[in-house]
């Protein structure tokens, strides 16, 4: 436990409800993969346990295969033992919904644990029908706790057809409002040619596929797009002897790449009324997103790029100086290509018929950024997370606060008790970096505006209901949706 206070006396002192944005539970895979077998069958619960056996796998294999192959070396002894309280809540969700006073929290969206992996399975007509049975079981597992919790849904995004027929099931058949989406899917490369056999699909960008009549159909089911999705094993997290290596700042890296895709690709112009949010990286990285972004379009975007078209260089003023300083041989060399350094420079643009790469984004005023990155854009934060104060700081751009979501990652090992989570959030109010403002927008408000943006509906029948609206109700009008492409 924390040095400082209580989980129920700092819940005591708030004006607010406690809203965790990202919980997680333990499925407790012999039981879950027989229910999976009993729900949609043998593919569904024999797919499911292969995924599970990757990791038992990979904790096998010897130093020196791990290294000749390059397997990421897994997490290892990562569920808690010592603190069995913790173990069983985790694995039991009724247990859960009983110690949420305890915890400090009045309501909870759980993500699964099992079913982070799901949406990388790579036989299409596996991972379909795991994905299908995973849902199924989760949502029974949850089924009349909602008034203080609700599990998300995977939701696989290999193709928009598949990530829409399981969208109109789990809200349709299983009543579900949380959806876990997707991102970074491997694909083959059609012609290798860098060294590597395959690459990341951020859906936004350079996808085969048009990703759109997804984000619509998110709008008309009501549900925020999230993404939890892991870079761990990939690019330069790949090492076989290191987990912790492997694992500092992978969810940062999944988020920040589907985050970046999301706003170049334009869908955030598209789609204004859309909220998305990006899971346990924590907002350091979107503040630096959001800066960078910005200072990359006032150098490359359509505006600067007029400034360095080769056609604009003063050729003679160029070589004037080039020989006042002395530099004969530059001279020489300039003199040889008609003054111009790169002759062809011109028409080197990558055969590209779109120069600039914010076009999609259709920016003309600042008060675009708010709209399409700081407005739609939510980030999960665990607790002890010092950066999470970088959401409310005076240095982001425009002074705008990005949307930091408390997200407790209650059952996974890197929570040693269940209540330290709130305690440790609130060292920041303690400690003089975030006003009672701030936490309130962290613990409760963000959250709100996140699911019930999408969904205002959302948090009816529940403990926080009354306090919801409030906070919804206080919201400026958002402009209308776009159609799918």
């Amino acid at each position: 436990m924390s040095a400082h206070l209580s989980p129920a006396k700092i819940h005591s002192r708030l004006k607010h409800p406690v809203v965790d944005g990202d919980g997680h539970w333990l499925e407790y895979v012999p039981v879950f993969s027989a229910k999976m077998r009993k729900a949609v069958g043998d593919k569904a619960a024999d797919g499911f346990l292969a995924a599970m056996q990757t990791t038992t796998d990979a904790l096998k294999m010897t130093q020196q295969a791990r290294d000749e192959r390059r397997t990421a070396l897994p997490n290892f002894w990562n569920r808690q033992a010592e603190n069995t309280l913790d173990r069983a809540t985790a694995m039991m969700p009724k247990m859960l919904y009983e110690r949420l006073d305890e915890i400090g929290s009045d309501f909870a969206v759980i993500y699964p644990t099992a079913g982070l992996r799901l949406p990388r399975i790579k036989d299409d007509e596996t991972r379909r029908a795991v994905i299908r049975a995973y849902n199924i079981v989760s949502a029974e597992y949850f089924r009349g706790l909602e008034d203080r919790m609700t599990p998300a849904a995977i939701i696989p995004m290999h193709t928009p057809e598949e990530a829409i027929a399981e969208l109109e099931f789990v809200v349709k058949q299983l009543g579900s409002k949380v959806g876990m989406f997707g991102s970074g899917m491997a694909r083959k490369m059609a012609t290798p040619g860098s060294g590597e056999s395959v690459w990341y699909d951020v859906l936004a960008i350079d996808s085969p596929y048009n990703y759109d009549p997804v984000w619509a159909k998110c709008v008309e089911l009501k549900i925020a797009p999230t993404f939890h999705s892991s870079s761990s094993g990939q690019g330069l997290r790949n090492s076989p002897s290191n987990f912790v290596y492997n694992h500092i700042g992978h969810f940062a890296a999944a988020g920040h790449a589907v985050a970046k895709g999301i706003f170049l690709g334009g869908v955030t112009r598209r789609f204004p009324q859309l909220r998305f949010a990006f899971l346990e990286g924590g907002v350091g990285w979107g503040c630096q997103l959001f800066g960078d972004l910005i200072e990359h379009w006032e150098r490359r975007g359509a505006p600067a790029l007029k400034r360095m078209d080769p056609d604009k260089l003063d050729r003679k003023l160029l070589l004037d100086l080039v020989e006042k300083h002395g530099y004969d041989d530059i001279a020489a060399a300039l003199r040889a290509r008609d003054g111009w350094p790169e002759p062809g420079a011109k028409s080197l643009t990558g055969n590209r018929a779109e120069l600039d790469d914010f076009a999609a984004c259709k920016i003309t005023r600042k008060e675009d950024w708010i709209e399409l990155f700081a407005k739609p854009y939510y980030f999960g934060c665990e607790a002890d997370d010092r950066m999470n104060a970088t959401a409310f700081g005076r240095g982001n751009p425009f002074g705008s606060k990005l949307n930091a979501i408390y997200s407790s990652d209650i059952g996974h090992f890197d929570v040693i008790d269940f209540r330290d989570p709130l305690p440790e959030a609130y060292e920041l109010v303690e400690d003089g970096h975030i006003t009672e403002d701030n936490f309130r927008d962290f613990v409760f408000a963000n959250s709100v505006r996140l699911w019930g943006t999408q969904n205002p509906n959302f948090f009816d029948g529940t403990v926080v209901a009354r306090e919801a609206a409030a906070v919804l109700a206080a919201q400026t009008p958002t402009p209308a949706v776009a159609k799918a492409a």
